[in-house]
């Protein structure tokens, strides 16, 4: 497994987190790995065997480039021999109008968009090992994309509140960092991104108590839950295990193992 992240120019910070590139080998029997929600929209432009995910008990091959928006639940992903990804990490609250695509609530999003035309392009990088020049090419050509986009300075302060917050910030709080009202604030939200302010924040939320607990499996859940908002630890766990689908206990007793199933780059972990 072969992890790299990229900090994106200046100019598209407010609307792409990070590019990442992801290698990862097996054999010639189909494999699966598990990618667990978080706060993010990832692009994800693959190259090597394909990949499929697990949809209604039946595979569902992949496209290239394909989204996966906002996740409620785990998602179970299968590939076989070599495996690359090039990824985009979008906040939600940008990337629709970033592409010109209409919003939408879907974990898996299936799409059109003139930016397919990069693949054979990066391909060839890939097959060359030349990743920064991969990377390069789909940063220039978001650069490209953002220029042509008028920033939306209401969500841009929504969503740095948000962030600054890590997801534990009420909504009245948010409208107020974005200088408009509850209800202002909740209209362009869920336009631009599918979602509400506060389905996202619990995304954010739920994402720094799994990133703590990777790092720090001792952490103590009651003072994980005051920190970060919960009413308390049952709260904590209920909501940690309707997005991993297991409990912050079990997650920690694997992380403090090393057996943990999941490898941390897929898991998106931040350091």
């Amino acid at each position: 497994m072969h992890h790299q992240e990229f900090e994106p120019p200046q100019e598209l910070q407010d609307t792409i987190k990070c590019f990442w590139y992801n290698r990862r080998a097996s054999g010639a029997e189909l494999s699966s790995f598990e990618v667990v929600p978080d706060g993010y929209v990832e692009i994800i432009f693959h190259f090597g065997s394909g990949c499929s995910i697990s949809s209604g008990g039946e595979l569902q091959p992949l496209p290239s480039p394909f989204m996966m928006g906002l996740l409620n639940q785990p998602a179970i992903f299968y590939t076989k021999n070599r495996f690359e990804i090039i990824g985009i990490r979008c906040f939600p609250w940008t990337v629709f109008d970033l592409l010109g695509l209409p919003s939408n609530k879907h974990g898996l999003h299936l799409f059109e968009h003139p930016m397919a035309k990069l693949q054979s392009k990066l391909n060839t990088f890939i097959l060359a090992g030349r990743i920064d020049e991969a990377v390069a090419t789909v940063k220039q050509y978001f650069l490209q994309m953002r220029a042509q986009v008028a920033p939306n300075s209401m969500l841009f302060k929504a969503g740095i509140a948000m962030q600054e917050a890590k997801g534990t910030i009420p909504v009245s709080k948010v409208a107020a960092a974005a200088h408009v009202t509850v209800r202002t604030l909740e209209r362009n939200f869920k336009r631009s991104s599918g979602h509400t302010v506060k389905d996202v924040s619990g995304l954010m939320r739920f994402e720094q108590v799994r990133n703590r607990l990777w790092h720090d499996p001792n952490a103590n859940l009651t003072s994980l839950a005051h920190e970060f908002g919960y009413t308390d630890q049952p709260h904590l766990s209920k909501e940690f295990k309707r997005y991993s689908g297991t409990t912050p206990a079990a997650f920690a007793r694997k992380a403090k193992k090393g057996k943990q199933g999941l490898s941390k780059d897929l898991l998106n972990l931040s350091s």
